[in-house]
């Protein structure tokens, strides 16, 4: 029943994520929003939604090892295993902004967290900080933007804007309502069966944050990075998993620890953000290679993710 439970509110919380992206974005389109601010804000911060969502209800219902173990793995199963798979279907080209830009926002973002924890504790005013970081990234992407010579189809395709929804006003309304009750109950349903779940095993939430909430979490990643390669369109997938890796840590972290102080699992600190840092560490000489993730580096990091599990399972 738990199991149940877990995987009812993940597919309800991971639908209702993407119908309230697609509706708001194609409502903010119809306003005459230009479709480069729709991206930067409805669709960048509404791909983040379940691990928000999942984090900040984990973190008020008082399991905080579920909210800082879903970041961590979400963020290692992003690098690791989603980048590894896509780059087994197809090699991933690097663009020189990643390089430049959203790599080292990623290291500086991750360094702050693990900074932050390393004494235990997330402090409001540390979430606090955390939070400031979204707006200054939606800042830089946008002067990204501006400065871009070509603003139209090649922009909103990059920023992931579906076209807008042939629907009327009322019906788009009517389903971010829809889609926002869907989150609501989809993580009090995912949280509840994660719980459940850790209880029953008698594992710590930590773990269980790690594994099973991260990984659902990580799942619509998952399908649109492949998606992606499959449709040729490999360019996309590294903006759009290093970009949830940043939106993870300075939202779902940021909005979860500056509601409540939440305490730090020790075995976060001695072990699981050093494999965090490690992997996004890594990732940088691997896309500094010939401007390509290969398919042998997919292999590398898929290895790496199994290996990092395997250790996981050992702590059980």
């Amino acid at each position: 029943m738990n199991l149940f439970l877990l995987i009812l509110g993940l597919t309800v919380l991971v639908l209702s994520g993407d119908w309230l992206v697609r509706c708001a974005s194609s409502l903010a389109i119809r306003a005459s929003i230009p479709p480069v601010i729709v991206g930067l804000t409805i669709v960048s911060i509404g791909t983040s939604a379940p691990e928000v969502i999942a984090s900040v209800r984990a973190a008020l219902e008082g399991n905080p090892g579920i909210a800082i173990g879903n970041v961590i793995g979400s963020n290692i199963a992003n690098l690791a295993l989603i980048l590894g798979v896509a780059a087994l279907v197809h090699p991933i080209v690097v663009t020189r902004s990643i390089l430049r830009a959203d790599w080292p926002v990623l290291m500086v973002a991750s360094l702050l967290f693990a900074g932050f924890a390393w004494d235990g504790q997330l402090e409001s005013w540390e979430g606090g900080v955390l939070c400031t970081g979204t707006v200054a990234m939606l800042i830089m992407l946008y002067y990204r933007t501006r400065q871009s010579q070509n603003e139209d189809t090649s922009l909103e395709e990059e920023m992931g804007i579906e076209p807008p929804l042939d629907k009327p006003l009322i019906w788009l309304f009517g389903g971010i309502i829809v889609a926002s009750i869907g989150l609501y109950y989809g993580s009090e349903w995912f949280i509840e069966g994660a719980r459940e779940l850790a209880l029953q095993a008698g594992v710590s939430d930590h773990i269980i944050g790690l594994t099973v909430v991260a990984f659902g979490t990580s799942v619509p990643e998952l399908v649109a990075s492949v998606a992606a390669v499959l449709k040729r369109e490999s360019d996309l997938v590294l903006g759009n998993l290093i970009g949830s890796n940043i939106f993870n840590i300075f939202l779902a972290i940021g909005v979860s620890s500056s509601i409540i102080d939440l305490p730090v699992d020790s075995l976060a600190i001695s072990q699981d953000f050093w494999w965090m840092l490690a992997i996004a560490a890594l990732v940088f000489p691997m896309m500094l290679h010939r401007r390509l993730v290969h398919r042998w580096k997919g292999v590398v990091l898929v290895g790496i993710y199994c290996a990092y599990i395997a250790l996981v399972v050992s702590n059980l």
